[in-house]
């Protein structure tokens, strides 16, 4: 028999593949694995972390732990409690670490130790063999990590998705409009596992404080993002005349 025949009489069905996770936006962010958010350019940090508590989506209740290489805050601040305080966490803890290889151990320390739902850590550079210990770990454990990372960073990892964030100028304010209105960004999925097809996407999204939701934003057309550029290299030429 054929397998046409085997179906229509009921000797086999056909198997259905179980939905993946985080297939839909924000593709896990803040959910499940070990997720990157890198600047689009020198500066964008604060819209990075933005965007981050703005799109992340904890799994559960509980302690957060953030990690924060010091190079990082003497050169860009440091997460304020009050930007901390609508977050769906509890309980929030910091960690300042030295340098790159303690903010990975204190990193990798706190998913294993079983008290943190969501560990976010801002370091200067993170290499294949140090994601993969951390997304080992995430697996593991279940605790969601989030890796924020400079401009500069490149090449392969074992995260779950990269994405590279950079600011839009807000919305229109209706009340005066001399104020920013709702804040914004440009946020372009490099790479995703779970949804290779939409990788090189650029989303322009809002954040509405009124439904504490995020959505994308009205009159802004995203279409493909530029290439990233590496540190140094040239510009586009300009033609002649």
């Amino acid at each position: 028999m054929n397998f046409e025949t085997l179906l229509s009489r009921g000797l086999i069905r056909p198997a259905k593949a179980s939905p993946v996770a985080g297939a839909g936006f924000p593709f896990g962010l803040g959910a499940s694995g070990l997720h990157e958010l890198a600047e689009a350019a020198y500066g964008d940090r604060a819209a990075m972390t933005g965007f981050l508590l703005a799109a992340m989506q904890p799994a559960a209740r509980g302690a957060w732990l953030w990690v924060q290489q010091g190079a990082i805050g003497r050169d860009s601040g440091y997460v304020p409690e009050a930007a901390l305080s609508a977050s769906p966490a509890r309980l929030r803890l910091t960690v300042r670490a030295r340098n790159t290889r303690e903010a990975l151990w204190a990193t990798e320390e706190a998913i294993v130790s079983g008290a943190a739902s969501m560990v976010v850590a801002e370091v200067e550079d993170a290499d294949f063999t140090a994601t993969r210990r951390l997304a080992l770990a995430s697996g593991r454990y279940g605790v969601p990590v989030a890796l924020l990372l400079p401009y500069s960073c490149s090449g392969p990892t074992a995260a779950s998705a990269r994405w590279r964030i950079s600011p839009r100028p807000s919305a229109p304010n209706r009340y005066d409009p001399h104020a920013p209105g709702y804040p914004r960004w440009r946020a372009v999925l490099e790479r995703c596992r779970t949804a290779p097809s939409v990788a090189g996407q650029a989303f322009d999204l809002e954040w509405n404080d009124e439904t504490l939701s995020l959505g994308v934003a009205r009159g802004l057309a995203a279409g493909p993002p530029a290439p990233h550029a590496a540190p140094g290299a040239p510009g586009p030429r300009r033609k002649a005349g």
